[in-house]
């Protein structure tokens, strides 16, 4: 019994130590320092002879945490790093420190609401680790919601950029219409890419660094292209017009495999809505006897073990409908 009471204060001095975090973090993320660290950067850079190096100034500078010995501490976790590309990939706010701190505040509350619920460590962990998942699957969400509008753009785009090579633009002038004309995500992304070739980096570097911040393969295709082409020549306007097409028909066979695979996913969704629909059924009909899950020990060991089952099973599923194209 004091060791439950010394594992309660514990948490809860934990959990208060992650919230009053969080809320600083938030508080001082908060601030608008970017354009005076960009007007600071480009000053210098005015002022002194532009090397490779120093061109680098104009780089956004991103910090994990606006805490000095926080952000120290989250540069050596390789899960900071990769979350802070989430954040960058789904385009929202915040940063990695705040995103870590309210996954280890959901994944206490989870761990001590499931122990005091069901009495059993092995439900409290899971139910910990499914709350501090929220907010990562939240990025995953928005990054995937973020990717598909970008190759949704992505042929149209590459077409307008053929159309402007074919009329005689440069190649940089073509990706310029498309940050003109087109609207975000594309747009950003490119006219970003297009800004650090402006400022002296090599056209080959920027479009790795396209290829980095947006996880889309059919643009590795235009990459990779590109790349090629510079090193040993040829008609960039017609490869890009061919990648288009290359694209538009992963997109048709994309649709086909979505259309075979809607099943599974349907199977999925009655699998998970059937037992919950009996239970309530069985209720309505005689509440006495399906009482009995929730009334006595072995019962409420069942329904735990039934809703693992369920969820590793709804995992499975997911894993064999997602066929990558």
């Amino acid at each position: 019994m004091n060791m439950m009471i010394l594992l309660m204060a514990f948490g809860a001095a934990c959990i208060i130590f992650l919230l009053v975090m969080g809320i600083t973090s938030l508080a001082q993320s908060g601030r608008d320092k970017v354009d005076q660290r960009v007007k600071g950067r480009l000053k210098a850079l005015a002022m002194t002879n532009a090397t490779d190096e120093k061109i680098d100034l104009v780089i956004r500078d991103v910090s994990m945490s606006e805490v000095p010995w926080f952000n120290r501490f989250l540069e050596k976790m390789q899960l900071a790093s990769m979350i802070t590309r989430l954040i960058k990939q789904a385009d929202t706010k915040g940063s990695a420190g705040v995103y870590l701190l309210l996954c280890a505040l959901l994944a206490f509350v989870g761990m001590y609401a499931g122990y005091f619920v069901s009495n059993r460590l092995w439900v409290s962990i899971l139910i910990g680790w499914g709350l501090g998942y929220l907010p990562i699957m939240r990025l995953k969400r928005l990054k995937a919601k973020r990717m598909d509008r970008f190759q949704q753009q992505l042929p149209e785009a590459l077409d307008l950029m053929g159309r402007a090579l074919k009329a005689g633009h440069t190649f940089g002038g073509g990706m310029r219409m498309v940050a003109d004309e087109f609207d975000d995500p594309i747009s950003s992304e490119f006219r970003q890419t297009i800004g650090e070739i402006n400022y002296g980096m090599d056209v080959g570097r920027a479009l790795n660094g396209l290829l980095n911040r947006v996880d889309c393969l059919d643009l590795k295709f235009f990459v990779v292209s590109v790349n090629i082409q510079r090193e040993t020549g040829g008609n960039l306007a017609e490869i890009i017009t061919k990648i288009a097409s290359l694209v538009r028909e992963r997109f048709v066979l994309f649709g086909k495999v979505k259309i075979l695979s809607a099943e599974g996913r349907l199977s999925a969704k009655i699998l998970v809505a059937l037992p919950f629909l009996i239970t309530g059924i069985l209720y309505i009909v005689n509440p006495d006897y399906i009482s009995l899950l929730w009334t006595r020990e072995m019962g409420k060991g069942l329904i735990w073990v039934s809703i693992t089952s369920m969820t590793v099973g709804v995992l499975i599923i997911r894993r064999i409908v997602q066929i990558k194209v």
